[in-house]
């Protein structure tokens, strides 16, 4: 009897970027060119292997483990090769004291190979041609200070990410393309200690693939999902020594598009509602001097646990807290997330597999700038 035992998994990526940044003026306008390059390159291998050793049944009520050393070969190869490219140009624009413009956009080539080296048992060898994607994402944003506090803001921009596989035809399939809208206000108060930013999106993804209704073995490309929603932050420090982080979500994410999923479902694993207040305190003055405490409540909603709607993943609230020290170049931390140890879920594939949150974990760090 042969059976297949085990594998190793080896993940290589090799990332490179190049900025250069420059000021001029063209009259009375100011500008803040940014052009760019980068690289990234990902191979992952995965090797399977067999054992050909005759092994005997196991008798579940009389085990006998006295069995021969099982001799392995390697039987299977599988190899992901992702690499991509991108030049990027930025312009930030003073147009005057109050008006500022951002004009920029991206071209990216990307390139997908699956490769499958079969052997020894298997006996067979696949070797795919590279997919390669292109196109352009263009960026544009719009910011009006009305006072010196008051900011408010726009801003456009798109995106796009490789999308594997055939369409019925034979032709390959074109990128997922992503569309996003923003508005929002940014306000300080408290002479600058204070500050908030409110925050509005709508968010398309389209060319996603979904069932062939008039071939069930195949994908078409034409699903669409839109997220939507505000978001609110506040940070800043109340009073010396004393700092907050608050921040609340409200999403709306749902499919507007599909074959198979019902239009108006949500997304699986994307909250309703998630807030978060991370709050510390260090001490100003006197021998203790440095030392702080933090804390900080982390809530997320419920949120459907399948595309399907089928079943939902529980809301959970849970609290983290910090000790640390700083003093000249020192610097030391104790960490502790989920301080009260509660079960949650991170997130679902389907009603089978989901992740669990991390339990009570304690993490300590000491360190000295230079």
């Amino acid at each position: 009897m042969t059976l297949r035992c085990c594998a190793t998994y080896t993940n290589n990526s090799y990332f490179g970027q190049l900025d250069l940044l420059g000021r001029f003026n063209t009259g009375t306008i100011s500008h803040q060119l940014l052009v760019g390059f980068d690289v990234n390159r990902v191979v992952e291998n995965f090797q399977g292997f067999s054992n050909t050793t005759d092994l005997p049944d196991l008798d579940i009520f009389d085990p006998d483990y006295d069995i021969p050393v099982i001799e392995l070969i390697a039987d299977s190869r599988f190899r992901e090769t992702l690499q991509s490219y991108g030049v990027y140009i930025q312009d930030q624009i003073v147009l005057s004291d109050s008006l500022k413009l951002l004009i920029g956009g991206r071209y990216d080539w990307i390139s997908y190979r699956n490769e499958r080296f079969d052997f020894g048992l298997l006996g067979n060898t696949t070797e795919e041609p590279y997919q390669n994607n292109g196109a352009f994402s263009p960026r544009i944003g719009l910011v009006y200070q009305p006072s010196d506090t008051v900011s408010l803001y726009a801003s456009y921009s798109r995106s796009f990410l490789q999308t594997t596989g055939f369409n019925p035809d034979g032709r390959r399939f074109e990128p997922t393309r992503g569309t996003q809208y923003e508005i929002g206000i940014k306000t300080d108060f408290l002479d600058g200690a204070l500050s908030t930013t409110l925050a509005a999106y709508h968010l398309t993804k389209t060319n996603i693939t979904t069932s062939d209704p008039n071939n069930p073995l195949f994908s078409i490309q034409t699903g669409e999902q839109r997220s939507q929603g505000v978001e609110l932050n506040v940070t800043g420090e109340v009073l010396p020594g004393w700092n907050i982080i608050a921040s609340y979500a409200y999403t709306d994410a749902e499919f507007t598009e599909d074959n198979i999923i019902p239009e108006g479902n949500r997304l699986a694993n994307v909250p309703e509602n998630q807030a978060s207040l991370w709050t510390t305190y260090t001490i100003q003055e006197g021998d203790l001097r440095g030392l702080g405490f933090g804390l900080g409540l982390f809530y997320v909603g419920e949120r459907q646990g399948d595309l399907a709607n089928s079943f939902q993943l529980d809301n959970y609230l849970r609290t983290d807290a910090a000790v640390y020290y700083r003093r000249g170049h020192f610097r030391g931390a104790i960490n502790i997330k989920n301080l009260f140890d509660i079960e949650y879920a991170n997130s679902s594939f389907n009603r089978t597999f989901a992740e669990r949150g991390e339990p009570f974990t304690v993490v300590g760090s000491i360190s000295w700038e230079f």
